[in-house]
């Protein structure tokens, strides 16, 4: 590949990488061009080339993709946080389950996974490992209860908010992003108002100077509840019972509290809190599940898919009341206590301490008492409690982060041997490659189904069920034969 920095070129893009950039080939050659959309004809711009690949920025769209529509934000491209907004949203739903199907296929090496057009018709038609179709949503907007602003200045010291651009710390202005929700604008531009009329500066990474750093908003969909907290470079926010002031006027407005953040860290939120309204959390459910979210809990985005990701989970849980489940990675406790009002036992399992604080207080105010939170890390409290006290399990479900499962923690499930395994994914290759060790020792897919949690991104959440291998799925019993035809200990009858 001869071509150097800054030179153009025409391809036809055919794939596309885990993070929307487009993929094109010139003589085996890989380009990944960001912005550009699966069947899109470009003229790109060369800019940094390795030995077998390459990256290229968009130049012009010479023959669109009949999956290429106008992005709706007018900063898309800059901001690139929606990474498929240039992608129609069917055409975004066909690209997810096609990198979830390829990933647990190549990767994971389910050769025999079979893919289904509507649900149901596994039960009839395919008998062994179904795909089934992704879980979409009916409008892809609006749908994020959470966002964190950054806050800094402009070159002529202005104050502004919004998002990073890709792999930099610019901050590309932006107060109204259509996945979030509406009143984001309004709080912002409320924050921003303080900040000018009291010569409130805003924080410059360089000179670790300034006070606000960013702001994190939070929102029940089924309650209303507003969160604010602002991360600050310091212990006090001057004139903050003015800003509480006109916070508190926002119809929905619950909780306001800051953030001590004094390092020089791209870590976005500090470990003390200060409350300065409200009391510190808002609620909201999933389901008929009641939870309390502080800002510092993990708490899914997307309430709305939310439910039915873990509707599936329990689906696929099987449970009938006698089951002992084990939830790793458990979060506030989400999965564990959707799953405790069908399950005898449930043991949830977490390395934050502030999320199992979080977890028994949403067992306590759901009236939950059937569920027990451990702290720690997945791969030590799994093997400590089976191995040295005996607790076993009908049923793990697991909800790693995006590096997966430690192989510690997987041996250990084959070890206890659960009748079924639930696992969620946020990364379809390590969930493969773990899918992939939990078949070598026992067990075998028996359904898979993506749902869409993060709309106009390249993100998708799967859930796997697995169940354990028994000699039933491999042999059938005769017809026609007679009982006195068959010879006791001997498997002649089986086919």
């Amino acid at each position: 590949m001869d071509m150097k920095k800054n030179d153009t070129f025409t391809v036809t893009i055919e794939d596309m990488s885990d993070d929307g950039a487009g993929i094109g080939k010139q003589d085996g050659y890989i380009w990944f061009i960001k912005d550009t959309v699966i069947g899109d004809k470009v003229e790109a711009r060369v800019m940094k080339t390795k030995k077998s690949y390459g990256f290229a920025r968009l130049e012009k769209v010479l023959e669109p993709s009949p999956g290429r529509v106008k992005p709706l934000c007018p900063v898309a491209r800059q901001c690139g946080g929606c990474q498929l907004q240039a992608m129609s949203y069917k055409e975004q739903l066909k690209f997810k389950e096609n990198k979830v199907y390829n990933n647990l296929v190549r990767v994971g090496k389910l050769e025999g996974l079979s893919r289904v057009e509507e649900e149901g018709a596994e039960d009839k038609d395919c008998p062994g490992a179904v795909f089934l179709p992704v879980m979409g949503m009916e409008n892809p907007w609006r749908y994020r209860n959470k966002a964190q602003f950054p806050i800094g200045a402009d070159k002529n010291g202005n104050i502004v908010t919004g998002f990073y651009a890709g792999r930099t710390h610019v901050i590309i202005p932006q107060e109204d992003c259509l996945l979030g929700v509406e009143e984001n604008r309004e709080i912002l531009r409320l924050i921003k108002d303080f900040m000018e009329r009291f010569h409130i500066r805003p924080y410059d990474e360089a000179g670790h100077s300034g006070l606000v750093r960013h702001v994190l908003i939070r929102k029940g969909f089924r309650t209303g509840e507003l969160m604010v907290c602002l991360v600050i470079n310091g212990h006090i926010l001057p004139h903050q019972e003015e800003l509480v002031e006109g916070l508190r006027n926002i119809h929905g407005m619950t909780s306001i509290s800051l953030s001590v953040n004094t390092e020089r860290t791209n870590v976005i939120m500090g470990q003390e809190l200060i409350h300065v309204f409200g009391p510190g959390y808002i609620t909201d459910f999933i389901g008929d599940v009641k939870y309390q979210i502080s800002p510092l809990s993990f708490y899914q985005v997307n309430p709305a898919q939310t439910e039915k990701l873990y509707r599936t989970a329990l689906e696929y849980a099987g449970l009938t009341g006698e089951e002992v489940v084990w939830d790793l990675y458990c979060g506030i406790g989400t999965i564990s206590l959707f799953l405790a009002r069908k399950a005898r036992k449930v043991f949830g399992v977490e390395i934050v301490s502030q999320a199992v604080d979080d977890a028994r207080q949403n067992a306590r105010i759901n009236g939950i008492e059937n569920v027990e939170f451990f702290l720690g890390r997945a791969e030590e409290v799994l093997p400590r409690e089976y191995e040295k006290n005996g607790i076993r399990a009908d049923v793990v479900v697991v909800d790693p982060p995006r590096k997966g499962c430690d192989e510690k923690c997987l041996d250990t499930i084959v070890k206890m041997g659960p009748e079924r395994v639930v696992y969620v994914s946020c990364d379809s290759a390590t969930l493969a490659r773990d899918v992939r060790y939990l078949c070598d020792r026992g067990y075998e897919v028996r359904k898979v189904r993506c749902c869409d949690m993060f709309c106009l991104t390249g993100h998708v959440e799967t859930c796997v069920l697995l169940s354990q291998q028994h000699i039933d799925d491999y042999i059938r019993v005769s017809v026609d034969l007679e009982p006195e035809d068959v010879t006791p200990g001997r498997n002649d009858s089986y086919l």
